[in-house]
């Protein structure tokens, strides 16, 4: 009911029936706004909430849930959403804000700085010190921003896994994601310390 109301409103729309096929979408397509149910089947709302926010996804999200408490409310903002409504709701409360996210997604100005260049959280776009802006995937972007925020740490390959890509057992895929990083931003944007694992280069 809800995706139909939406797609009358002008707003393309995916559906995810559970939650790992949310984190899913939310990984690996980029949206304006995310509603999130808070009681969700293979991956809990408020999990999948978190997983996303780990891995630098920063879309703005609003939960939805029948658990109306103040201590569940909390537990929702806490875990990264931006606004929260519990159920029933009339639908014109929901459709006011999802359009007061969207406008919200366009003042988002979050940075960090790698050398001469700039990473943008909310089009998860990188800019080179000549001004020109190259997008990325939302794994490629998570894992450029976990070397950035801590730019003279050494990760493990295995310590990355963990924390961008946490549904995939291999270490291997650490090693294919900065390969796309250097193919696309160069190849000195990641360095490899030898026996130990990756840490942040400069573009």
């Amino acid at each position: 009911m809800l995706s139909d109301v939406l797609l009358d409103e002008g707003y393309a729309v995916d559906v995810a029936h559970d939650g790992q096929r949310g984190l899913h979408l939310g990984l690996t397509r980029q949206y304006d706004v995310l509603v999130v149910d808070r009681r969700l089947p293979v991956l809990d709302g408020l999990d999948l909430l978190a997983r996303l926010r780990s891995r630098a996804v920063r879309t703005p999200v609003l939960m939805l849930t029948g658990m109306g408490s103040v201590h569940d409310r909390v537990d929702g903002l806490d875990a990264g959403a931006d606004d929260y409504l519990v159920k029933p709701f009339e639908i014109d409360e929901l459709g006011a804000r999802i359009r007061a996210l969207c406008r919200r997604a366009l003042d988002v100005t979050d940075t960090l700085r790698i050398g001469s260049g700039h990473l943008y959280v909310g089009h998860r776009e990188v800019e080179l010190a000549d001004g020109r802006r190259i997008t990325l995937t939302a794994r490629e972007f998570a894992l450029l921003w976990v070397l950035a925020s801590r730019p003279d740490t050494v990760y493990s390959r295995a310590e990355l896994r963990r924390m961008v890509f946490q549904e995939t057992p291999a270490t291997s895929i650490v090693d294919t994601y900065v390969y796309y990083l250097r193919r696309k931003l160069g190849r000195r944007v990641v360095r490899t310390v030898r026996g130990l694992g990756y840490r942040l280069g400069t573009l």
